[in-house]
């Protein structure tokens, strides 16, 4: 960009609330990120808690899982994924360079270029929807009334695709801000809505899959509106103009082009996993739909909450070429990740069953569905860390507008994936008829690959450095991981009745569990020097 297109304005040229704030702690924004990300997840949880009564893990619920899925893969491709992770470098550059008038004509011809670009996709994708239910559903193609089904839904669902995309743009903006916790309070609304269809307007339905699929459009179009506000209070409302020779926004789409697929690579996994599993018989993709609702619960409050804190302070670091403290940032985030996913990850292989009997044991939901769901939830959990893992690294990348290496770590991971599918799901259906497993499990050691990729290339490259303190903090999170096993097993030794026991006793034990594993940790962790302090740094 040079200095006509950005001249350097002083402070009091720009509007009052877009001068940069004083350095805020790390610490404290992932926490108010997580924390409203904490709200969205556990209605999250309520939502699949109500699908599980509703729907259970039948044909209604496999379409309606597969059909849901599209329009949030696409967008996590291109609103989550590949634009926010090309933009958000990009906008940093022209605040930090810029005038206010800069970073508004920029979000302005995003805009334009943005939503044209998601209304000619939504078009097609509402009259090609049997291609997409026939590439993504595969294996329902042989049963006429399934197939039906999803081809219908995936109409009513692919315009969310557009409307939540614009909402990701909204949210970037105010991310870039460090409005942080208008864009994580925002998914609330989708589980809002979803919760209501499901228990007041599905008896008006056909098939209650259809009122939970409008209600997705309806949360869509509200989840939009809602952060129209806060974008005006910075002064940066969109006003759309169409101008692809803009000079932003040809750096956006140069950067988004092989971002496209490295920062997919999580998704695209999952995604192949769903294709699958639709040719495994009917539970198979809820199955894994509910384990990964589990996963996703730890990973979406804690590793995309860093994820999103950090990426903007890296982006100015990187803009202002402070590599030391560049490094420093990633390695706290990195410290972060361990703290969190190494106990998430054992506490779900250990509680699986029991979490889930405690959430979806009722209405529709059998108990080999609870079982089966629990080896995948199993499966998935072994690969928590490397998914939370892979979310700060890869900013450490488009921080610094290097898109290329984190798609060739992907295409080696997607790669991987592929090759241990066979391998591994093929013996588990012909040997004990549990081919999801399978598919979990390859899913989370692709993932093992990817994170180990994007690690030896920051070291390799040197804009990582880890701190001396690595070794003596390993050997303290171990020994606090150990002291929370230990409390979980001698729980799960003793109370192993899960399926006999009502609802509320089945929630008050769960509830009674997780409270003293989690003290035994924090205690754990304290009692072996690991301090609150250690975890504070500025943006």
């Amino acid at each position: 960009m040079s200095d006509s297109e950005s001249p350097t304005p002083s402070p009091k040229d720009q509007p009052p609330s877009t001068v940069t704030a004083k350095p805020r702690s790390l610490l404290r924004s992932s926490l108010l990120t997580g924390s409203m990300t904490m709200v969205s997840r556990v209605l999250g949880l309520v939502r699949d808690i109500v699908l599980a009564n509703v729907l259970g893990a039948g044909g209604a619920m496999d379409a309606f899982a597969i059909a849901q899925k599209i329009p949030n893969f696409f967008r996590r491709l291109f609103a989550e994924g590949a634009f926010s992770q090309a933009f958000i470098p990009v906008l940093s550059e022209y605040r930090e360079k810029g005038s206010h008038a800069a970073v508004k004509e920029l979000v302005d011809k995003v805009a334009g270029c943005l939503g044209s670009m998601l209304l000619l996709f939504t078009l097609l994708g509402l009259v090609g929807a049997v291609g997409f239910a026939y590439i993504f559903g595969y294996g329902y193609a042989d049963e006429p009334e399934k197939f039906s089904l999803l081809v219908e839904l995936v109409r009513i669902t692919f315009p969310y695709l557009m409307l939540i995309s614009l909402t990701g743009f909204a949210g970037a903006i105010l991310n870039s801000y460090d409005r942080f916790a208008i864009p994580a309070v925002t998914p609330v609304f989708l589980n809002i809505f979803m919760i209501a269809a499901a228990l007041l307007v599905a008896d008006f339905f056909s098939s209650p899959a259809y009122a939970l699929a409008w209600s997705i459009v309806v949360a869509g179009v509200f989840s939009l509106l809602f952060q129209l506000p806060f974008l005006k209070q910075i002064h940066l409302l969109p006003s759309p103009k169409l101008d692809w020779s803009h000079p932003g926004v040809k750096r956006i789409l140069v950067l988004m082009a092989p971002a496209l697929f490295g920062v997919s690579v999580s998704q695209l996994n999952l995604l192949l996993d769903s294709v699958i599993a639709t040719m495994l018989g009917d539970g198979a993709v809820s199955w894994l739909f509910y384990s990964d609702r589990l996963v996703e619960l730890p990973l979406g409050v804690f590793g995309v909450a860093i994820a999103t804190v950090i990426m903007p302070g890296l982006s100015r670091l990187s803009a202002a070429q402070s590599g030391e403290k560049f490094s420093q940032m990633l390695d706290w985030a990195i410290r972060f990740v361990v703290l969190i996913a190494l106990p998430a990850t054992l506490a779900l292989i250990i509680l699986a069953e029991p979490i889930l009997y405690t959430l979806f044991y009722h209405g529709e939901m059998k108990q080999d569905d609870i079982l089966m769901s629990s080896y995948s939830l199993k499966a998935y959990a072994l690969g928590l860390f490397a998914f939370m893992l892979i979310k700060v690294l890869v900013p450490g990348y488009f921080a610094r507008q290097d898109m290329k290496t984190p798609v060739r770590t992907g295409i080696i991971a997607i790669f991987a994936n592929i090759i241990m599918k066979p391998i591994v799901v093929i013996p588990l259906v012909m040997l004990w008829g549990i081919g999801h497993v399978g598919l979990a499990f390859t899913t989370a050691m692709a993932a093992y690959v990817n994170a180990y990729l994007l690690y030896r290339g920051l070291r390799k490259e040197g804009v990582y450095d880890p701190a001396d303190t690595w070794p003596k903090l390993w050997l303290r999170y171990g020994a606090a991981n150990l002291v929370m096993v230990g409390v979980l097993l001698g729980f799960l030794w003793s109370w192993h009745l899960w399926a006999e026991w009502g609802a509320m006793e089945r929630i008050l034990r769960l509830a009674l569990v997780c409270v003293v594993g989690l003290t035994a940790y924090l205690v754990a962790l304290f009692a072996v020097g690991v301090r609150l302090r250690d975890f504070k740094a500025q943006q």
